[in-house]
């Protein structure tokens, strides 16, 4: 047995735990930035948001379902934005099932009009660091990620 089938053996669970853990923080994050209103929905919402206060954003979800990756332009938004996030030390994570995104954050606003998922960030209410455990657990897990060299990594929402 080599030495890369021994570590891969331990880190499956423990991966496995890992994700779900940050899956589950990051739902308690949408609803709970959603409740104190400083969620920010949409690829334009959010790059004028990073453009005129990024200081002010603490982290980013990019959202894309398998139909959403042949998108050439959605794709250069994401890479955009990554960018800018990775630059100014803004957390970062994907997610690869919009629908569910959906039913956790509301498919539409206050008009009923449809609002764009692919792109989310939560900022911080006021000048106070805003204080979340689930923003803590994400903030670690994409350290963590980081190290590894994930530089984006992708979580997988719970059911």
């Amino acid at each position: 047995m080599t030495l890369e089938e021994l570590r891969g053996q331990d880190t499956v669970p423990e991966s496995t735990a890992r994700m779900q853990g940050a899956g589950k923080a990051l739902h308690e994050l949408l609803l709970s930035a959603q409740r104190q209103g400083c969620l920010t929905a949409g690829v334009y919402e959010s790059a004028k948001v990073l453009n005129v206060d990024p200081d002010n954003v603490t982290f980013c979800v990019l959202a894309a379902d398998e139909e959403d990756e042949g998108d050439i332009a959605l794709q250069i938004h994401f890479t955009l934005i990554q960018a800018f996030c990775c630059e100014n030390d803004i957390d970062i994570v994907r997610v690869g099932d919009v629908q569910r995104l959906a039913a956790i954050v509301g498919t539409g606003d206050e008009s009923g009009a449809p609002v764009d998922l692919h792109c989310i960030l939560i900022s911080n209410p006021n000048e106070d660091a805003w204080k979340d455990p689930a923003l803590e657990k994400l903030s670690l897990f994409c350290e963590e990620s980081r190290s590894v060299n994930d530089w984006v990594p992708n979580i997988t929402l719970p059911e």
